[in-house]
């Protein structure tokens, strides 16, 4: 009667292993069926944004040449206020005017750093500054 027993646990044992084996064999091609589901659908992606790639790049290329042109014209109009402040109407004070024409600058446009100093020279050194700043204020120094 052991015996009958035993046989009956192992017989029972082996049912429910040949159980679990179809189970798993049924997961497994359940699995097998997605992942090739998945694959197709990864390819259907892929092959999507390959085919946009050319599209996105382009349109890339576009908007940087944009940005450079824009850049270059942002420059040009930061060194146009420099060209105008030099080519604007200089107006200094009577009384620095008439100090430089008595040294014989009479013209704003072309005073050079040495003639300026020879003219400032009998002047104290406060005297200078304040002349001298004003003619940067003018725009006739730089």
């Amino acid at each position: 009667m052991r015996i009958e027993a035993s046989e009956e646990m192992l017989m029972d044992s082996v049912e429910r292993l040949n159980a679990a084996v179809g189970l798993l064999e049924k997961t497994v091609l359940w699995m097998e069926e997605r992942e090739a589901s998945m694959t197709g659908e990864v390819k259907k992606i892929s092959a999507a944004i390959e085919s946009e790639r050319p599209r996105i790049e382009e349109e890339l290329r576009q908007k940087l040449e944009a940005a450079e042109q824009q850049i270059a014209e942002l420059k040009a109009q930061a060194a146009a206020p420099a060209a105008r402040a030099v080519s604007a109407r200089q107006t200094i004070p009577s009384t620095t005017a008439q100090l430089l024409a008595k040294q014989g600058i009479s013209t704003l446009d072309s005073v050079e750093a040495g003639a300026l100093d020879a003219a400032l020279n009998g002047l104290s050194i406060e005297q200078r500054i304040a002349v001298k700043s004003q003619l940067m204020r003018a725009g006739v120094l730089v």
